[in-house]
């Protein structure tokens, strides 16, 4: 026995009565003597649930595998959450139309492997008179990935970048 655990029990054993539950229990309150003796015999743990309810609730289970289902069921949950990735496509006021096509093809893939996309257009110096060549690059470029992904933010001034998000589709 560990001595965190031997800690728990010295303080339930203070506790003259505790309140039982569970399945193979009648739900009462019973002398802590005859909650451990029941436990005894059902060859389970009592595990304190709630040490701070008068008298404390205690429950009649096998611990060890309840931690084990616990872990388990917290393993499935990481396995089925998925981590979003962010790619960046950068894009000056007056990209030419090489670059931009260049660009264009690296985003249909990001979208295609299912990473979000982050495009914007950098302006430098006295490039930000060119803010609206900007935004109609970024609209032209939703519109262009327009099957693969939806846009999730509209061209936004931030600064000196002009940001725009694009989602991927959800794959039938």
């Amino acid at each position: 026995m560990e001595k965190k655990d031997a800690h728990r029990i010295n303080n339930l054993i203070r506790t003259p009565e505790v309140r039982l539950v569970g399945e193979n229990v009648e739900t009462g309150v019973y002398k802590i003597s005859e909650a451990l003796r029941m436990a005894d015999e059902q060859e389970l743990d009592l595990v304190e649930i709630s040490p701070n309810a008068e008298p404390p609730v205690c429950k009649i289970m096998d611990y060890k595998k309840f931690v084990y289902e616990q872990k388990k069921r917290e393993k499935v949950l990481k396995a089925k959450s998925t981590q979003v990735i962010i790619k960046e496509i950068r894009f000056g006021p007056q990209t030419d139309e090489h670059d931009y096509e260049f660009k264009r093809k690296n985003a249909e893939k990001f979208l295609k492997e299912g990473s979000k996309l982050k495009a914007f257009v950098f302006f430098k110096g006295r490039s930000i008179i060119y803010k609206d060549q900007g935004q109609i690059l970024l609209l032209r470029l939703a519109q262009d990935l327009e099957e693969f992904g939806k846009v999730e933010a509209m061209p936004v001034l931030e600064g000196k970048r002009m940001i725009m998000f694009i989602a991927p589709k959800k794959k039938k």
